[in-house]
């Protein structure tokens, strides 16, 4: 069962590439607009295929390990790209549209294979997680945050689309930033299964925060050590220690791993501007014509009011009930509750400027992609380099 488990996930992914293409071919369909042509019914076909395909993979999971399989890394970013992928069904049949799509698919394919290159293995529920919460909180909170996701797709449509291309400002530069960002995760899988297939390990010697000795075994060549860490095998690096506070249990293994993500990221980014000869918004800017800019602009915004207040629910006030059942307090300015309480906050301004301020447009555009790097600040940061009580989640 493990094995037909893993085959569905990896079928959903094959299935959410090739609706991605069905729904880039939907915008260049010279027959008929993008929301009715024969290209975006195959991309929304293919993509519910692939949802109940993935469907499949976490029932079967929650069978073989006997609780939700949300509890760590891999369970839970894969889970979230799952509910990224719902929600962008949702948003479909509300409009029939199908250009978004072609910016949110990418996304859930680079989250689900971000996923794919964390440990796989089923282990049982540490005590803290062994409670309902575990379904009832994670798993709203999953969804409210990728209901929001799906207001970045939108957002960043609608700031290719009316962001002048003919030269450079703040604007084109920051819009860049965004795709180096979403090519860093590419960068990030290909250098994982690279190391991985060569089955490279370099071992440390270290104290760690809880002040015990142990080794820590990298799976990347250490471009940052572990501090006061003895190097026990050969091989490239470290070029410097890991900061003094990121001590945690792992902390410095997955800093690295960032670390690499970020520097193959720009490498990659750089081969893609070399062969485009322009900024990659700019070569997709053309391709966008016929668009229109205030309908994306309405679904950013409806993701917002429908993601927000199941966020709300979840990453709140459910999570605040477990931690008073599992630590005896509602509240514990632990790391992830404090980036949870970012994002609730970011997006009620976000909410407040648009009803109170009319900041619609490019300026809840800009908004819709600062919430998104937000929740995936708290996604990739929180759990794999600042260390708390919900470093399990690594």
């Amino acid at each position: 069962m493990v094995e037909l488990s893993g085959n569905l996930l990896y079928v959903a992914f094959i299935l959410y590439l090739v609706a991605t293409v069905f729904f880039a071919a939907s915008i260049r369909d010279k027959h008929s607009s993008a929301n009715t042509s024969r290209w975006a019914k195959l991309g929304i076909i293919v993509t519910v295929i692939g949802f109940f395909a993935q469907t499949g993979f976490f029932v079967i999971r929650w069978i073989i390990g006997g609780h939700a399989p949300v509890s760590n890394m891999f369970e839970y970013t894969a889970f979230f790209g799952m509910m990224l992928v719902l929600s962008y069904i949702m948003i479909y049949f509300i409009y029939k549209n199908s250009i978004v799509g072609a910016f949110i698919m990418p996304v859930a394919v680079l989250i689900i294979g971000f996923a794919s290159m964390f440990s796989k293995e089923i282990s049982p529920l540490i005590p803290a997680l062994q409670s309902h919460w575990l379904y009832i909180h994670v798993t709203t909170a999953a969804l409210g945050e990728a209901i929001l996701a799906v207001s970045f797709g939108a957002g960043l449509i609608y700031l290719i689309l009316v962001v002048d291309q003919t030269k450079a400002t703040k604007r084109t530069f920051w819009l860049e930033f965004i795709l180096y960002s979403l090519v860093s995760v590419v960068g990030f899988v290909i250098v994982t299964t690279t190391f991985k297939a060569m089955d490279y390990e370099m071992t440390f010697k270290w104290i760690s925060e809880s002040g015990k000795e142990s080794e820590l075994v990298y799976n990347m060549p250490a471009i940052a050590g572990p501090i006061d860490g003895e190097k026990l095998t050969e091989g490239f690096g470290p070029l410097f220690e890991t900061p003094a506070w990121m001590n945690g249990e792992n902390a410095p293994r997955k800093f690295n791993t960032v670390l690499w993500s970020l520097a193959s990221g720009l490498i990659l980014y750089c081969f893609v501007r070399l062969i485009l000869r322009k900024r990659i918004a700019a070569a997709i800017q053309p391709l966008l014509k016929g668009v229109n800019p205030d309908l994306v602009d309405e679904i950013s915004y409806r993701s917002v009011t429908i993601g927000f207040p199941v966020f709300t629910l979840g990453a709140l006030i459910f999570a605040m009930i477990w931690a008073q059942v599992a630590w005896t307090r509602f509240w514990g300015w632990d790391p992830k509750e404090v980036w949870a309480l970012i994002t609730w906050l970011f997006y009620a301004a976000f909410l407040h400027l648009r009803l109170s301020k009319g900041w619609h447009g490019e300026k809840s555009a800009w908004l819709a992609v600062v919430g998104f790097a937000i929740i995936m600040f708290n996604l990739v940061a929180v759990n794999l380099v600042i260390s708390g009580l919900h470093s399990y989640a690594g």
